[in-house]
């Protein structure tokens, strides 16, 4: 029992960092229609954030958790301006060979800003308690809670503040919200700025339970965020959280019964499964053209 009970809150840990990802991915495509795999690296620009301001500026934990997300958020503003906003009216392969292209500039970019190798960062949340009788870190249940209180917020945005009415609106009918007054450049920027903050958050959970920042920290990560996406229904805000617990949880239990070289694997063959046979997702709903 103690066994179970450790790898249930290391799957919710590693899903929760899934579903803040994943939520940034569902965003975009909501609005735009793209699927953006120059997100996952944008975890590994907060994670080298979170690093250089803590041990290179001294700055408190906190301040540096913030500061990872507005870089984050910026970050992704910048991306969705100078490389997606001229693309806009471009076929939507397009779109996606320059999120590719992104991906690799930011990989290979970092390589050579901050050297090819790992970079330790000190834990952010330290310290254990005691949960039905098996040690469980601080860390994982700040990751959990974070995440929690993330979506709820996230979900807040859309459906309560004019900004997600916005948003709702582009995403249903890009033209005919520009019509009744919207500014869709902005609204799009916003999402992309959001998006991204919370991929800041989920570098800063990151470093919190892992203590290292890589130029390729992201592809992986970013890659099993799109499937977790996929699985709850892209497009759909709890199914991205739903999608990402679902993930790490499988994770953390293949790898509790010693088949930890097969956890990536076995990620991506939920994938195909549910392409062929849930394509929509868990939460997602069918799309339906007027012809």
């Amino acid at each position: 029992m103690s066994l179970v009970i450790a790898q249930l809150f290391n799957g919710l840990q590693s899903g929760s960092i899934f579903a803040l990802v994943a939520l940034g991915y569902s965003m975009v495509y909501g609005i735009i229609l793209l699927l953006n795999f120059a997100h996952g690296d944008i975890i590994m620009v907060g994670a080298y954030a979170t690093y250089y301001a803590i041990l290179m500026f001294d700055l408190p934990p906190l301040v540096a958790a913030v500061l990872a997300v507005l870089v984050s958020a910026c970050l992704g503003v910048i991306i969705e301006k100078i490389a997606y906003t001229p693309l806009r009216s471009a076929p939507r392969l397009s779109l996606l060979i320059t999120a590719i292209g992104i991906s690799f500039l930011l990989q290979n970019g970092s390589q050579l800003l901050f050297g090819a190798d790992s970079k330790n960062i000190p834990s952010l949340v330290s310290g254990t308690t005691s949960i039905l009788g098996t040690n469980v870190s601080y860390a994982a249940l700040t990751t959990i809670s974070v995440s929690v209180v993330s979506m709820v917020a996230l979900t807040f945005l859309v459906q309560k503040t004019k900004m997600g009415k916005a948003m709702r609106a582009v995403s249903e009918d890009m033209g005919a919200a520009q019509l009744m007054g919207i500014n869709v450049n902005r609204t799009i920027s916003f999402t992309f700025a959001v998006g991204s903050a919370l991929a800041g958050i989920g570098s800063v959970l990151y470093v919190s339970a892992y203590s290292q920042a890589s130029p390729t920290m992201g592809s992986m990560l970013g890659l099993k965020a799109f499937v977790a996406a996929v699985l709850g229904g892209i497009g759909s805000i709890p199914g991205a959280m739903v999608g990402g617990f679902v993930i790490g949880l499988i994770e953390a239990f293949v790898s509790a019964i010693g088949l930890s070289v097969w956890k990536d694997g076995v990620v991506f063959a939920i994938l195909i499964v549910v392409l062929l046979f849930k394509p929509t997702g868990l939460l997602g709903k069918p799309i339906q053209e007027k012809v």
